[in-house]
């Protein structure tokens, strides 16, 4: 492994005082810093922590590699490095991984911008509501919407999925609106079905609340399902930047807005920072960027937290 970046790893987890605060701001998983950690140990021949379940501290032996540590580390920013390219210069191509409902309300939009920028990059999407391996199928990111994201990817937060529940007036038609959560199990839902039967959780007034939802059509296809929803098949859990324009002109109907769906983290995902291509980072920083900055998607955040 890199010693150099073991060091810095190393600083970082005796500066932050955990392995999980090192991980936040290297932007690394939790078990690469471990990993890296065990190196230095390797290297050291002697344990540089003592661990308790609340908090680390330098053994003896620690301290001296520390001081050393931080002596190498101020060494190694004093050399000089590669200047990163501009916007006319750089050039490569980006292979991207995202489910249909991200990649058409926001990233058709953020890439296309993104090449204005950078006239000499290329840009290949793979859109997949599957969680692909990034190693086996030579994916360099993977914009991810989820809350359970795995430990050994590098993943880097852009922004918030909110939902809505919702659906078309042809289905309501002589239906009695729900009124509590409790009241979906009894309407047809449409679910995800790699999810089987679906929980669905939400908030209000900081309470949660769970129902455990069913219908005869569920499928693997956020698009999919809107459509469906669309067309009076049931009620459906939607990503709000996906069916903002239907809300708007009453196509769709939203139900239990006093209750919150539980929001989902957006991420950029990678496999790790070590030797990254400037193409790859020239990305991540500009979706870093897109989200938090683009009139279209900051629109849509504030109204989906309404």
């Amino acid at each position: 492994m890199d010693r150099l970046k073991a060091v810095e790893v190393f600083i970082t987890i005796v500066e932050s005082g955990s392995l999980s605060g090192a991980a936040d701001k290297l932007d690394m998983s939790r078990a690469m810093v471990t990993r890296y950690l065990s190196e230095m140990e390797q290297w050291a021949g002697v344990r540089l922590l003592n661990r308790t379940t609340r908090r680390l501290s330098l053994t003896s032996a620690g301290e001296g590699v520390y001081q050393q540590s931080l002596q190498l580390n101020a060494i190694s920013q004093t050399v000089p490095v590669q200047q990163e390219h501009d916007n006319q210069a750089l050039s490569g191509l980006v292979r991207i991984s995202c489910s249909q409902s991200i990649a058409q309300s926001a990233l058709s939009m953020a890439m296309t911008e993104f090449m204005q920028q950078y006239p000499n990059m290329a840009i290949d999407m793979q859109i997949s509501n599957k969680s692909v391996n990034l190693i086996e199928e030579r994916i360099d990111l993977a914009i991810r919407i989820t809350n359970q994201l795995e430990p050994s990817l590098i993943a880097k937060p852009l922004s918030t999925c909110y939902s809505v529940i919702c659906a078309s007036p042809r289905f309501l038609e002589g239906k009695k609106h729900p009124t509590k959560p409790e009241d979906l199990a009894l309407l047809d839902c449409l679910t995800y079905n790699f999810f089987g039967r679906s929980l669905w959780v939400f908030e209000k007034e900081g309470e949660q609340h769970t129902v455990l939802v069913d219908g005869r059509l569920s499928a693997n296809e956020s698009v999919f399902i809107a459509e469906a929803t669309l067309n009076g098949a049931g009620v459906s859990m939607q990503p709000y930047y996906s069916v903002a324009k239907y809300l708007d002109s009453g196509e769709l109907i939203q139900l239990l807005p006093d209750y919150t769906p539980m929001p989902l983290g957006i991420y950029a995902v990678y496999a790790s920072r070590q030797k990254m291509p400037t193409s790859l980072r020239a990305v991540i920083d500009y979706l870093a960027n897109w989200f938090t900055t683009s009139p279209h998607w900051l629109s849509l955040m504030q109204q989906g937290q309404r």
